[in-house]
């Protein structure tokens, strides 16, 4: 009797462990959001010459930021 309980406890623990590792379904899409993205935020801390609202702004922004900030060939000096 005393070795079925204990095989019952060990079976209960184990089947414990295992629903642990389990992993949770990631149903979140992000951040959603029904203003564009040009929009803006509020915050005065923003981008001189970006005016909020503004598409073509936005754009020339991001190409700006892409081309001078984020490109490594136009960061790097040549020697």
């Amino acid at each position: 009797m005393a070795q079925r309980t204990w095989g019952l406890a060990a079976a209960a623990v184990a089947l414990t462990a295992l629903a642990a590792c389990g992993e949770k379904p990631q149903t979140g899409a992000g951040i959603r959001s029904d203003a564009a993205p040009y929009a803006g935020t509020g915050s005065s801390f923003t981008q001189p010459g970006w005016k909020a609202g503004d598409k073509a702004s936005w754009e020339a922004q991001l190409k700006a930021r892409q081309q001078y900030g984020q490109n490594e060939y136009s960061r790097t000096t040549a020697k």
